[in-house]
């Protein structure tokens, strides 16, 4: 089953990507420093890529996750972030 993970490059960018197995130095090394997951969400994985570099309210998956679904909710009231 693939897992969503974020995967952190070279130069700190941040990237969403889809994975088999967990990821390794010998797996994914030579595409990611880093990776942050798995994620239950494609949601949540998107706003940690997008919002959790230096965000002290989105240290990990689960912040991620329900700051996702808040997000999602305040637009679906016509909100917009």
């Amino acid at each position: 089953m693939e897992r969503i993970y974020v995967g952190l490059g070279k130069n700190l960018t941040r990237e969403v990507f889809k994975s088999e197995v967990v990821p390794t130095a010998d797996s994914h090394g030579s595409l990611y420093d880093a990776s942050i997951g798995p994620f239950k969400t494609m949601r949540g994985a998107r706003f940690m890529a997008l919002y959790g570099k230096g965000n002290p309210h989105c240290q990990n998956v689960n912040d991620a996750e329900r700051l996702a679904r808040q997000e999602q909710a305040l637009v679906l009231l016509g909100f917009k972030p």
